[in-house]
């Protein structure tokens, strides 16, 4: 099977990088560097006992994503407990809003934001009564 078993997320600058996910999602980061040959930080996501996958920071190899440029690889959803929450430590910590909070009704809430270093993710919170 094809599941997807780890993510990258690029940065320019690896110390915002890791303290905006670290401050926003809660993550722990291990320095991998010497096994990549270059500024390379594993990322802790969340106990192995809970659904999902750890990742990683890495150094950015070329130039980010420009001003209204569409998504030209993968975007990465992000589960939180509360979005509204969620949605003020991303602000607080330098991320912007990339598309507001809309309703899968019966389903989620879900956005986009960008990070300190032009990456666009998406968040989710459950909630069978989003509409």
């Amino acid at each position: 099977m094809g599941r997807l078993i780890h993510f990258e997320v690029h940065a320019d600058d690896m110390e915002r990088a890791k303290k905006f996910y670290g401050e926003v999602f809660g993550w722990s980061f291990q320095d991998w560097s010497e096994y990549a040959g270059m500024p390379y930080y594993g990322a802790v996501t969340g106990n192995d006992e809970e659904p999902g996958i750890n990742g990683a920071l890495m150094q950015r190899q070329g130039p980010p994503l420009g001003a209204n440029q569409a998504i030209n690889g993968y975007s990465c959803t992000i589960g939180v407990e509360d979005y509204d929450a969620a949605e003020g430590r991303i602000l607080e910590n330098g991320g912007t809003v990339a598309l507001p909070k809309y309703a899968l009704p019966g389903m989620a809430w879900q956005g986009y934001f960008k990070d300190t270093e032009g990456n666009i993710f998406g968040i989710h919170q459950p909630d069978a009564n989003a509409k």
